[in-house]
């Protein structure tokens, strides 16, 4: 699974990949039948190897997770929130905190300082198993974090006038 070259997970052949890319799709249908919080599977562009994922959920309530299948990882995030209009430091504590709870998944800061939960996993360890563990992590993460984090970074709007 891991080179010996730095600890990197192996490429994979393009036929491995095709490989992969086929599971993830079919696994990506079966959500949209199955689930009622899966709202729709996309594909990215002919030639790129990528899905994204519209799920339903209650504290917010839509978004998209991005899944990027390369040579050696399948990389996998959601836009989280814009970056905070005030509280900044509290803000940013609770995500770092959040952090150290997480399996697989991390807050990252990405374009224009917004927050993003973030991971990914060796392309050749992608499972049905594993793409089920990456969605209900994402959930179940968006869900517990979404509103204590608009909140703190947001409180303005949530202020008595």
């Amino acid at each position: 699974m891991i080179d010996d070259e730095g600890g990197t997970p192996r490429a994979l052949s393009d036929a491995e990949l095709d490989e992969v890319e086929a599971r993830i799709s079919d696994w990506a249908g079966r959500q949209l039948d199955e689930l009622d919080i899966v709202d729709a599977v996309e594909r990215g562009e002919v030639g790129q190897r990528r899905w994204f994922i519209r799920v339903l959920g209650e504290s917010k309530d839509v978004f998209s997770i991005w899944l990027a299948l390369r040579q050696r990882t399948l990389l996998y995030e959601t836009y989280f929130i814009p970056a905070p209009e005030a509280g900044a430091a509290s803000f940013y504590e609770y995500a770092l905190r959040r952090n150290l709870e997480l399996h697989g998944l991390a807050f990252a800061i990405g374009e224009e300082d917004a927050v993003y939960l973030r991971g990914h996993l060796p392309s050749e360890a992608v499972t049905d198993a594993e793409l089920d563990r990456v969605l209900g992590s994402i959930y179940a993460t968006v869900e517990r974090c979404f509103r204590p984090m608009l909140r703190i970074g947001f409180a303005s709007r949530f202020a008595p006038r």
